[in-house]
């Protein structure tokens, strides 16, 4: 019987929990771009505010590495295929840090206004991630001594601004999380090789001075 276009990826879909774009996607990163991931614990099945996690105030449900560890964040393609079929509907989690991009985060609504003012300047900028309730803005690899020396620098910085670095974590598209979906906001562009990033000075200078306007502000959390 000749297979009709769509049917295996749907049987495929069916089989392994109806997400197989996590487990494509996380291949993508892995093998492709070199960006080291794992997967996050889940949601919690009764109730999908809570966290899977054994922390019952857990503040990122489903959004952060628990077993396996952040350490155990890598790139081999034997090792995702493992974990994704074994974990269908698991967040995919990227390991911030030197080998992979870093990030720089703050509250949704102050995130699409900080954009909006970003695109008037012409600033470039590379793929931007979004959860409901907060918007992180990948850069390239820094150290916390470059992050401190570039705060300091500086007469203010909003509390809202969250920085992801070496040690920490991002959960990336199209995973679910406790919070929703983990969607692109700007999504990389088509291709094979790893999108391009920004330095961190550039968006941190760009962002402070977007929220310090009158007009753009963000909330304190």
């Amino acid at each position: 019987m000749r297979e009709i276009p769509g049917k295996r990826r749907r049987l495929l879909s069916k089989r392994n929990g109806g997400r197989p774009e996590l487990l494509e996607q996380a291949l993508t990163f892995a093998t492709e771009w070199q960006w080291p991931v794992l997967p996050g614990v889940a949601p919690d099945p009764q109730g999908r505010a809570r966290c899977g996690c054994p922390d019952p105030e857990c503040v990122v449900p489903g959004a952060h590495p628990f077993d396996p560890p952040l350490l155990a964040a890598t790139t081999d393609e034997r090792m995702v295929r493992w974990w994704w079929t074994n974990r269908p509907t698991a967040p995919i989690v990227l390991a911030t840090g030197a080998a992979a991009p870093c990030a720089v985060s703050l509250p949704a609504l102050a995130a699409s206004r900080a954009l909006a003012a970003l695109d008037r300047t012409g600033m470039r900028l590379g793929p931007v991630v979004a959860a409901p309730h907060r918007w992180a803005i990948l850069v390239a690899p820094y150290s916390m001594e470059q992050l401190g020396e570039l705060l300091y620098a500086k007469d203010f910085v909003p509390g809202s601004l969250r920085f992801h670095s070496e040690g920490g974590y991002l959960a990336l598209p199209p995973s679910e999380t406790g919070h929703g979906q983990i969607r692109w906001e700007r999504a990389p562009l088509p291709g094979s090789a790893a999108p391009w990033v920004p330095d961190v000075e550039a968006v941190v200078d760009a962002v402070v001075d977007a929220l310090t306007r009158t007009g753009v502000s963000a909330p304190e959390f």
